[in-house]
Order: C-alpha cells, then sequence, then structure tokens
C-alpha cells in the first residue's frame, strides 16, 4: 500500500511540472536578435520574437522604462509563450510578475492598490553591503561527543587555513549543526559570515583533488583562499520594492510575505520607502531594477484601471509594462464607447504593439513534436498528421489537448505508441468548439434558458473565430 502512494504522489508531482507553457526556455534568438526557426520551445512567430528581442536588449542595457508594450493577436497565437520567452531570457536577476486582468476584481482590495502591488513587485532593488567573513580550506574538523547523551551540547574545533596562515576556531552546537548541514569536510573551501554564522560552500580545494575520494561530476574546484581569514567582503541583496513594502508596514514584518496577507499598504509607507531608497541610490548603497509586468486579459480592465496605468507609467521608478489580448474593436470596460482592443486610446498611444499571426501547418506540427517531447508521449507518425490536420481545422490548443488524452486511451489498450485509433478515439470523445456549437444549435430546444433564436449561422463562426 506504502508503495502504491508514493509512486501516486510522484506521478502528480510529474503533472504539476509539466504547465501549457512549461517547454519554453527563451525567446529563440541568436546573437543578432534573429529569430531561430525552432529554438528553446518557440516556433514560428518570427516578426513578433524579434521585436521582442530588441525590447529584451533594451531592458538589459537599462535603457527603457516606464514603457508599455502591447501582445495583440487571435486566440491560441502564442502571445503568453513570448512573455514566458521574456521572463526566462530575463534570468533571475531581473524581476518578471504576471497578472491576469480578471484577477484585480477577485482581490479583497481596491483595483488600483492590486495594480500598485503588481507594479512594486516588479521593481527590484539591489542593496550593497559590507560584511565581515571568514574564508578559507577546512584543515580538520573535530567534535567532541558528550559520553551520556543529553548530559551537555556538543563541542568542537574547526582548523581553517589560507595560502599565509592557519586558525583553530572553537565551535558551538549551532555551527556544528550548520557545518553538518551543509555535509562540510576537511579539504573543503567555505565562507563564514561572522553576524549571521550562515556558512557557505564554495568548493573543494584543488590540493584536493586527487584524493581518492567519491565525487560526481559537478564538484567545482576552487583555489586555497589567500592572505587574511578574516576579510571585509560586499554582499548584494536583491529584493522588490513590495517585499520592503510588505516588512515595513505590517508588525509581523516578512512573515506577512508568506502568508500571502498583505492587505493594503499605506501611501505614507511607500513615500517613506521611495524616499530611503532614493538616498541609497545616492549614496551608492543600492540601484533600481526595472523588471517587467505581464498583464494578461487586458481588455478585462476598467476605465478606472487604465487612468492608473497612465499615470503609473509616468513614475520614474515604473517597470516595463508588457499587455496581451485577444480582442479587436470592442467597448472599453466601465464606459459606452468603443475602442481598438477595448484599450482607451490615450493608452494606446503610448503602447508599442506586436502582434502574433496565426500558425502554419507546418509550424503546427513542429509545436505538436515539442508538446509530445514534453509530455512524454510515444506518437506514430500517422497519428502526427492526423493530430496536425485537426490543430489546423480547429485549434492548437485542442490538438494539444488531445495529446495525454490520446497517450492515456493507448495505455487503456496497452500499447506502447500512440496510433490513429488513439487520435480518433479521443476525437470522438471531447468535442472542439465548432461541432460543440453545432451541437447545440441541433439540439437547442432540449436546453433551459435557450437564447439560440437569436444566434444565426454567420454568428456561430464569429463566437467560433
Amino acid at each position: 500500500m506504502a508503495e502504491l502512494k508514493l509512486s501516486e504522489s510522484r506521478d502528480l508531482t510529474r503533472i504539476e511540472r509539466i504547465g501549457a507553457h512549461s517547454h519554453i526556455r527563451g525567446l529563440g534568438l541568436d546573437s543578432s536578435l534573429e529569430p531561430r526557426d525552432v529554438s528553446e520551445g518557440m516556433v514560428g512567430q518570427a516578426q513578433a520574437r524579434k521585436a521582442a528581442g530588441v525590447i529584451l536588449q533594451m531592458i538589459k542595457d537599462g535603457k527603457i522604462a516606464g514603457r508599455a508594450i502591447l501582445l495583440a493577436g487571435q486566440p491560441g497565437t502564442g502571445k503568453t509563450a513570448i512573455a514566458m520567452g521574456m521572463a526566462k531570457s530575463l534570468g533571475l536577476e531581473t524581476p518578471f510578475s504576471m497578472l491576469s486582468g480578471s484577477e484585480i476584481f477577485s482581490l479583497e482590495m481596491s483595483k488600483t492598490e492590486a495594480l500598485m502591488q503588481a507594479f512594486r513587485k516588479s521593481i527590484g532593488v539591489r542593496i550593497k553591503e559590507e560584511t565581515e567573513i571568514i574564508e578559507g580550506e577546512v584543515v580538520e574538523i573535530q567534535i567532541d561527543r558528550p559520553a551520556v547523551s543529553g548530559a551537555a551540547s556538543k563541542t568542537g574545533k574547526l582548523t581553517l587555513k589560507t595560502t599565509d596562515m592557519e586558525t583553530v576556531y572553537d565551535l558551538g552546537a549551532k555551527m556544528i549543526e550548520a557545518l553538518g548541514k551543509e555535509k562540510v569536510q576537511s579539504g573543503d573551501v567555505i565562507a563564514i559570515d561572522k553576524a549571521s554564522g550562515k556558512i557557505t560552500k564554495l568548493g573543494r580545494s584543488f590540493s584536493r583533488s586527487r584524493d581518492y575520494d567519491a565525487m560526481g561530476p559537478q564538484t567545482k574546484f576552487v583555489q586555497c583562499p589567500d592572505g587574511e581569514l578574516q576579510k571585509r567582503k560586499e554582499v548584494v541583496h536583491s529584493v522588490t520594492l513590495h517585499e520592503i513594502d510588505v516588512i515595513n508596514s505590517r508588525t509581523q514584518g516578512f512573515l506577512a510575505l508568506f502568508t500571502g496577507d498583505t492587505g493594503e499598504i499605506r501611501a505614507e509607507v511607500r513615500e517613506q520607502i521611495d524616499t530611503k531608497v532614493a538616498e541609497w541610490r545616492e549614496e551608492g548603497k543600492a540601484e533600481i531594477v526595472p523588471g517587467v509586468l505581464f498583464i494578461d486579459e487586458v481588455h478585462m480592465l476598467d476605465i478606472e484601471c487604465f487612468s492608473f496605468l497612465n499615470r503609473a507609467l509616468e513614475n520614474e521608478m515604473a517597470p516595463i509594462l508588457v499587455v496581451a489580448t485577444n480582442r479587436g474593436i470592442t467597448s472599453i470596460r466601465g464606459t459606452n464607447y468603443k475602442s481598438p482592443h477595448g484599450i482607451p486610446i490615450d493608452l494606446l498611444d503610448r503602447l508599442l504593439i506586436i502582434t502574433t499571426q496565426p500558425y502554419s501547418e507546418d509550424e503546427i506540427r513542429k509545436i505538436l513534436d515539442i508538446r509530445c517531447q514534453e509530455e512524454d508521449v510515444e506518437m506514430s507518425e500517422d497519428a502526427k498528421q492526423l493530430l496536425t490536420k485537426i490543430g489546423h481545422e480547429t485549434s492548437l490548443r485542442y490538438a494539444i489537448h488531445l495529446i495525454t488524452a490520446s497517450a492515456l486511451n493507448c495505455r487503456k489498450r496497452k500499447g506502447m505508441v500512440v496510433e490513429v485509433q488513439d487520435i480518433t478515439r479521443v476525437y470522438s470523445l471531447f468535442l472542439d468548439v465548432r461541432r460543440s456549437t453545432q451541437y447545440l444549435m441541433e439540439y437547442q430546444k432540449e436546453y433551459m434558458f435557450n437564447e439560440a433564436s437569436i444566434v444565426d449561422g454567420g454568428d456561430a463562426d464569429a463566437m467560433h473565430d
């Protein structure tokens, strides 16, 4: 019974790791920002990826801030994939936060506060400070364990050396525990923060590289430090403005970051923090890193949110705003006026607009190949051709959904490779939008609260598109 539970938990973990865009590793551009045909999980959309690459380069060079980019295109044309590719290409140092337009209205705070928090999550601060550290190669660790358990705490001695000197340090119970956690042994080069007692293992000394130790290929070799054991070193902490806001606005401090219950933060707190950060910048202690805020379904925002975005983008510490929509000319939420993409003209004028095009049949095939590989599904050539045809005639998303379903059907019949019969089986079980609409039109009288009499064939096609 225990084994069964273990395998189930592993499967669940694997399922959670495979998301709609988990195959995206970057934008798939070369060094001259030219898009490769298939690279880093990206296929097609050459012009859109190239444009995103130019924006990305400007972000990395720090030449763009307080700007906004609109990704506009039909559903299923890779808008979110391009935004995810930008996030992956930026790396961990640049803050990137995602938000859906509809989320703003479901949070227990005002719309403008939710947007302000999202903005400040996307602005990083690199804080520099000097700290005293002890850095050296471990010569020997001696731990004296008491004869009777519980009689006294463990004590010990740690011998560290550099190329110039060697010193013996007395160890307390906490330091012994920390050394044990890091699995420190003689021959390792370590750094100890004097203020916090934190131990960082830098690698293994080159002088021990010929020892017959059990070492994997990932073992990192470093030189034995020179000079004094104790030295001052500059440490850089990367945090977001929102994290600083939360720590300074709540009695429980940084614990509020883990509970998620940040609530509304007073404007005075933010003003004080902005003043302090500005002081740090002047003194050279801090550096602002404008990140990226991605808002999907931007047409779901109302006129108040758009007015806030207009003003927020003028702030000197504004992040780069990337918004996406699949709407054409439609009403601006909260008004009776119509506008392209449901965005007011004054905000639209601030946006650099990148359009995405529908995928060709060849590109759909390449995307399906990548998704099969990502989901560990082996599929025959004929089955892939059929799935590509289905994706071209219905939608790419529908075709991707059928991959896992057909793999399960294949497993049920004790097969190893997904065949045409598996695709046909799941195609008959799960309807796409067009077939579902036809079914509703055929059996409209059987449904409650039916209003299909006002929907003609043209409207049905419009719903599908």
